[in-house]
C-alpha cells in the first residue's frame, strides 16, 4: 500500500515542507522529485485561485508505477516558511537543490536512482539544477521552453492575443494598444528595478524572480547536462511553443527524446477544439490526463532499466 508522510529541509535559512510518497513494497526505492510551475504554489502544485493538481497527480501516477515521490511547497507557501514575493528563480533552484538533497537522504529511496519532473518553470528549475553537477539519473521536462524568459513571454503575448475575449480584442484595436511592444516595455521597467518587490502595472510583482527569468536562457545549461532528456510539450500550449522541443534537443549534452502531444495544453490535460486559459477551469476538473503520465512512466521505466543493466 503506498505510504506517505511529511518531509521538511532547510534551504536558505526557510524550513520547507513537502510529502514523500512511497511506493508499496519493500525498497530503497528509484524516486523523482517533482518541480511545479510559476507562482505561489502548494506542494501539489495548486494556487489559491486555481486548484491545479499537476504535482499530486504526476505523484500518484509515478508511485503507483513503483517510483518515490517528493513535493514540496513553495517559500512562504502552506507550511513552507519564507516570503514568496522575495524569492528569486534561483532561489527556487537552490530550494530544489535541498530538496533533491533531503529525497536523497530518505531511508526509502535509492539515492542513486534520483530523477527530476518538473512542469513549466520547474522544467527550468530541473535544467539550471543538474547543469549544477548534482547526480540525477534523468530530467522529465514537462512544458518546457529552450529560448530566454524575455523571448517566451513576448511569444506568449503574441499567442494569447487571438484568444483574448472580442472585447478585450475591440478595445486593444481602439486604443492602438500593440500587446507585444506593451509586454516588452514592461519587461524593461523590471530589468531597470533594483527592489525584490516592484509596482508594475498597478501590481506588486516579484521583480526579482522576473529579472532572473527574463535573462535565464536555458541552452547552456542544457549542453552542460549529460543525463538523458524526455522534453513533452502539449500541442495546443499557449504558454509554452512546441517548437522549443527541437531548440532542448539540438542543445541538450546528453541523449534526449522529444514529443508533441496532441490536443494537450499546458496544464497537462486535453482540450477539444481551439485552445484558450478560459478552459482551464474546466479542464482541471480531471486529472492529468494519460497521455502525459504514460509516456513519461514507460521512458522512467526504460531508464531504470538501463541503470540495472550497467
Amino acid at each position: 500500500m503506498t505510504a506517505e508522510r511529511e518531509l521538511s529541509f532547510d534551504s536558505a535559512g526557510n524550513r520547507l515542507v513537502g510529502t514523500l510518497t512511497v511506493p508499496a513494497g519493500p525498497g530503497p526505492h528509484p524516486a523523482a522529485l517533482l518541480l511545479p510551475g510559476s507562482g505561489p504554489l502548494n506542494r501539489d502544485g495548486d494556487h489559491r485561485r486555481l486548484r491545479l493538481g499537476i504535482q499530486r497527480d504526476l505523484a500518484a501516477a509515478l508511485t503507483a508505477a513503483g517510483i518515490a515521490t517528493l513535493r514540496h511547497d513553495r517559500r512562504g507557501v502552506g507550511d513552507s516558511a519564507g516570503r514568496f514575493l522575495r524569492t528569486g528563480f534561483h532561489d527556487n533552484v537552490a530550494d530544489a537543490q535541498a530538496a533533491l538533497a533531503a529525497l536523497g537522504a530518505a531511508d526509502e529511496v535509492d539515492a542513486g536512482k534520483l530523477f527530476l519532473v518538473g512542469h513549466s518553470e520547474g522544467a527550468l528549475t530541473a535544467t539550471a539544477l543538474a547543469a549544477r553537477g548534482v547526480p540525477v539519473a534523468g530530467l522529465v521536462l514537462l512544458a518546457g521552453t529552450g529560448r530566454p524568459g524575455a523571448e517566451v513571454l513576448r511569444w506568449q503575448a503574441a499567442r494569447l492575443l487571438p484568444t483574448l475575449p472580442p472585447p478585450v480584442r475591440l478595445l486593444l484595436r481602439l486604443t492602438r494598444t500593440d500587446l507585444v511592444a506593451k509586454v516588452a516595455r514592461n519587461h524593461q521597467k523590471i530589468l531597470a528595478s533594483t527592489d525584490d518587490v516592484a509596482w508594475i502595472g498597478g501590481q506588486r510583482m516579484n521583480a526579482k524572480w522576473m529579472r532572473e527569468f527574463l535573462r535565464y536562457d536555458p541552452r547552456p545549461d542544457l549542453a552542460r547536462i549529460q543525463a538523458p532528456i524526455l522534453a513533452l510539450t502539449g500541442a495546443k500550449d499557449l504558454q509554452t511553443d512546441p517548437d522549443d522541443l527541437p531548440i532542448i534537443a539540438d542543445h541538450a549534452g546528453g541523449p534526449v527524446e522529444i514529443q508533441v502531444l496532441p490536443d494537450v495544453t499546458h496544464v497537462l490535460r486535453r482540450q477539444p477544439g481551439p485552445p484558450s486559459l478560459g478552459a482551464y477551469r474546466r479542464e482541471v476538473r480531471e486529472p492529468v490526463d494519460r497521455s502525459v503520465t504514460e509516456p513519461v512512466i514507460r521512458w522512467l521505466t526504460a531508464r531504470l532499466a538501463e541503470l540495472r543493466r550497467v
